[in-house]
């Protein structure tokens, strides 16, 4: 699947021949020359997976080619070929790059063996190009009945091969249970390949689901392969899967149906092997009756509907949940934590966490922050309940530079701007954690990039060491 395209520099004629022929046979595009200056310029053209090296054809070290396809930012899978061979000769290639050694004469079985090597680790080091390093292990946590209900119905699917719907609200755990199925099924050891629909802009999600060829369209300046095609022989996550387009929802009920598609911008038919799972937080029923979504692609999606119950409904969970998140977020601050009040206690059993499970992370996380070391996690630490409002946790409620927000009478004698309430906000929590801007930003729920933007668009404003605020951290 991932092998489309290879060119065989090759000295022998018939050697070069009958190689080209089999390749062909196998519908494989394929380029061959008895000449490096010709098979130098079909690489500057275009790009190639599998490059046949005929040893014997320079005059100096068999290696100097090899050491120049490795400088180039595109270089193909290299296999030598060799008419007498050597362990020295071999073990010299391979440090310089080359994926296989063949010796001459060789047979179709030991090609097609090699083809095969080359298809599984070209697949494998695109999957681990695209996974995220950071990626966390994911566990569904929790002891209510609603949670048992749920374990047992992943056991059941996971066995199976069918494509699976999860609804529920926005941070219920829709992707944790998307991983449960896929580390309790028959493809675990096969690629997990994450799409998040709502992520990728309208003009680019064909290409990201599909693929593209080079210069399907400007800046297409290389082949590359979607994430359907990476997750050939594994599973793959549709995450919020009704933000497509109808467009798009047309294009992805055939891959459903037949498992093939075309990148965009070519003509060559690709078959895949996954199973696929998607995740929506509307009701897609009536996103259907709306004509939002297609009503066939629904049928293809809801094949074994799953829902993920909000944590309102589950309220066994929610302790078990936040000594999980006490541990991880305190070995990750360097806070250790000894407990939490009753009173805590009772204002997280009782609060309706509309954000569910992604709410529940972020109390916890502003609470270690908060909490003295070695401390127990209190009411003011959680900014839930009646509790821990922002004069309690010592800050000065928002103002503007004339007047509060809204004065007694409640009509707006100056509204502040978005722009001055986001100012506002991003500085108060850099305030509480004593100018640590990583500290901040996980607060924030925003990425350490995102906040050093902000504060140098304060750059001027914000306050500078000294000043009344000299806990900040100057833009």
């Amino acid at each position: 699947m991932a092998i489309e395209k290879i060119i065989i520099l090759e000295g022998d004629a018939v050697v070069r021949t009958n190689l080209e022929n089999y390749l062909r046979r196998c519908r494989f595009d394929v380029a061959s020359t008895p000449s490096i200056p010709v098979a130098l310029e079909y690489l500057s053209r275009d790009n190639f997976d599998i490059f046949f090296m005929d040893l014997s054809l320079r005059n100096a070290r068999g290696t100097d080619l090899l050491k120049e396809i490795q400088m180039r930012a595109q270089k193909p899978l290299v296999i030598v070929t060799a008419s007498i061979g050597s362990i020295e000769s071999a073990v010299d290639c391979i440090r310089n790059g080359a994926f296989d050694y063949l010796i001459k004469p060789f047979s179709n079985e030991q090609i097609e063996i090699t083809l095969r090597r080359t298809e599984e680790f070209s697949q494998l080091v695109r999957v681990n190009r695209f996974l995220s390093q950071n990626d966390r292990p994911h566990e569904l946590l929790g002891c209510s009945p609603e949670t048992e209900n749920l374990r047992g119905l992943i056991r059941k699917v996971a066995r199976t091969q069918a494509t699976v719907l999860i609804q529920g609200e926005s941070g219920t755990g829709k992707e944790v249970i998307a991983q449960e199925i896929y580390q309790q099924s028959s493809r675990a050891n096969a690629p997990f390949i994450k799409v998040n629909c709502a992520a990728i802009p309208e003009n680019l999600i064909e290409s990201e689901f599909f693929g593209h060829e080079k210069g399907a369209f400007t800046g297409a300046l290389n082949k590359r392969e979607g994430r359907f095609e990476l997750a050939h022989g594994g599973t793959i996550l549709l995450d919020e899967i009704s933000e497509i387009s109808l467009g798009t929802q047309a294009k992805l009920l055939r891959v459903l149906q037949e498992r093939e598609f075309e990148r965009v911008g070519g003509n060559r038919t690709i078959k895949v092997d996954v199973r696929v799972i998607a995740t929506t937080n509307r009701n897609l029923q009536e996103s259907v009756d709306k004509k939002e979504f297609r009503q066939d692609l629904f049928f293809r999606l809801n094949v074994v509907p799953m829902y993920s119950p909000p944590l309102r409904e589950r309220p066994e969970d929610v302790m078990v949940l936040m000594r999980e998140f006490v541990r991880t977020f305190g070995r990750q601050h360097g806070i250790t934590v000894k407990g939490f009040t009753e009173e805590a206690r009772r204002i997280l059993m009782n609060h309706s966490w509309p954000g569910n499970v992604r709410e529940l992370q972020n109390v916890v996380e502003r609470a270690i922050i908060l909490c003295e070391d070695n401390g127990m996690l209190g009411p003011e630490h959680l900014g839930i309940g009646t509790s821990g409002t922002p004069q309690e946790l010592g800050v000065a409620p928002l103002r503007t530079e004339d007047s509060a927000i809204f004065p007694n009478n409640d009509e707006p004698k100056k509204l502040a701007t978005l722009a001055e309430v986001e100012k506002s906000h991003i500085l108060t929590a850099l305030n509480h954690c004593k100018g640590n801007r990583t500290h901040a930003a996980n607060l924030l729920d925003v990425s350490i990039r995102t906040l050093r933007n902000k504060l140098h668009e304060y750059n001027g404003t914000a306050p500078k060491p000294g000043g009344p605020d000299k806990d900040l951290l100057p833009a």
